[in-house]
């Protein structure tokens, strides 16, 4: 009765060991087992006990009808040898102990079954909840390390030499310089894992086809494809420490479905991120169309009106004037809408090539510290004309006058041109940086001038 009052399989198998030897009076009692590799154990001693002496009782132990291991007793208290009768209790023990590791054997692969299938839902709903690609295989490393208490968990990639590199790694301690390794092409390993192979290993540091030098740390190992629809995204590995237990195999194959699904969700999650980036896009697109479409045009028809009012009027001075700034006014907003509608068909998620682009960008960063969002002119084909030789410094000194900018205070206006419809007095093309701006509590303003021959 309590050999079966356990579910726990190494405490129902110590449990069994222990009463063998109540049972006989046995000074050393063990329990070996014929597969190592399907349950994780080896052999299962009485507490404290010697080597065995000779002359060693032996029964094995059936589970549904397979051999799980033997029972050894030896070295029977008094020196007495071991009775028929003594016999007959290990036989009637090794039958019910091979009904209580059955039930066991079930409750823990349940177990195990329960925690990886929890495992890779919480996996999926991760990656699916908007994780950048970077972050989503760093959940995925994280998420498998645990479940297998691995070591660590590491994902390799496809190098373009045709090898494999590790680009992401899990471990309990800093990982040091694990990520980078990589697997030359050539090793014996390669060919599984680029066919989407899995490949079980007992020992990291011994066997042939593993050739990177961080093997040393690892012991027993796995190496699952990480694939979908015939995708093969890369590989996840799980190695244990050196000396720990070798996987089971229903360790190894709720590892491979755990993978597997991460591979599918991995699938979805970059394709549900390229849909939101596209309706990001479509959605700029039409912003900017619209700006374009019917602001600029309503704008720029105003200040056509404007001007040509301006000429027929016969009013004072003072009014030419009211409709000269008005139009000087409607000019400059139809420039800073065009600048918008130019921001607007920028990617989101990269980093600019253009110079508009990055001087957009420099500007853009300034206004959390300014708290307040420049104004921002382009005269004449700033991207065409100008190299990436003369781009470097127009930055560098946009900005550190955005810099000094923010850290003058009431500073409530600041106006940034960049123009290259000015040569130089000798007919060079030339570009110019002015950073103009107000302040509010009337120390006077800031302005800075930069120039740059084309």
């Amino acid at each position: 009765m309590s050999v079966g009052s356990e579910l726990e399989l190494r405490t129902t198998l110590q449990h069994i060991v222990d009463g063998a030897a109540e049972l006989t009076g046995a000074r050393y009692a063990a329990l070996g087992t014929t597969d190592p590799g399907q349950d994780g154990l080896t052999e299962i001693r009485t507490g404290g006990a010697e080597p065995p002496p000779p002359g060693v009782l032996s029964v094995p132990i059936h589970v549904h009808d397979e051999v799980f291991g033997h029972l050894h007793l030896a070295g029977k208290r008094h020196d007495a040898p071991f009775t028929a009768e003594d016999e007959q209790l290990l036989h009637v023990l090794a039958a019910q102990a091979g009904i209580a590791i059955g039930n066991a054997r079930l409750y823990e692969t349940a177990r195990q079954r329960e925690r990886w299938i929890e495992g890779a839902a919480a996996i999926t709903t991760a990656l699916l909840t908007g994780e950048r690609a970077a972050d989503a295989l760093v959940t995925v490393a994280e998420g498998a390390r645990a479940l297998a208490d691995a070591a660590a968990g590491v994902i390799l990639q496809r190098t373009a030499a045709g090898g494999m590199e590790i680009v992401t790694a899990s471990t309990y301690e800093d990982p040091g310089d694990i990520v980078g390794t990589t697997i030359e092409p050539g090793s014996p390993v390669l060919v599984q894992l680029l066919g989407g192979e899995p490949v079980f290993i007992d020992d990291s540091a011994t066997d042939p086809r593993m050739t990177t030098h961080v093997r040393h740390r690892f012991g027993p190992s796995m190496m699952l494809p990480l694939q979908a629809d015939g995708r093969l995204i890369g590989t996840l590995a799980l190695p244990r420490r050196p000396g720990d237990r070798p996987y089971t195999s229903v360790e190894r194959l709720l590892a491979t479905q755990f993978a597997s699904q991460a591979a599918l969700a991995l699938v979805l999650a970059d394709a549900q991120h390229s849909r939101e980036r596209l309706a990001v896009y479509e959605d700029r697109d039409r912003i900017a169309r619209d700006l374009h479409d019917l602001v600029v045009q309503r704008l720029f028809a105003t200040g056509m009106m404007l001007e040509s009012t301006q000429r027929r009027t016969d009013e004072s001075d003072e009014a030419h004037e009211l409709l000269g700034r008005a139009v000087d006014e409607l000019q400059s907003t139809i420039q800073e809408v065009r600048t918008a509608i130019f921001a607007l068909q920028q990617p989101p998620a990269e980093a600019p090539t253009t110079l508009r682009g990055k001087v957009l960008r420099e500007t853009a960063a300034a206004s959390a510290l300014l708290g307040f969002q420049p104004s921002t002119h382009f005269k004449g084909p700033v991207d065409a004309l100008v190299p990436d030789q003369v781009a470097t410094p127009l930055l560098t000194a946009l900005r550190r006058a955005l810099t000094t900018a923010s850290r003058r205070p009431g500073v409530s206006r600041l106006e940034i041109t960049v123009d290259v419809t000015r040569p130089l007095s000798d007919g060079r093309d030339v570009v110019r940086l002015t950073v103009d701006g107000d302040s509010d509590d009337n120390v006077g303003g800031t302005a800075v001038s930069w120039q740059s021959p084309l």
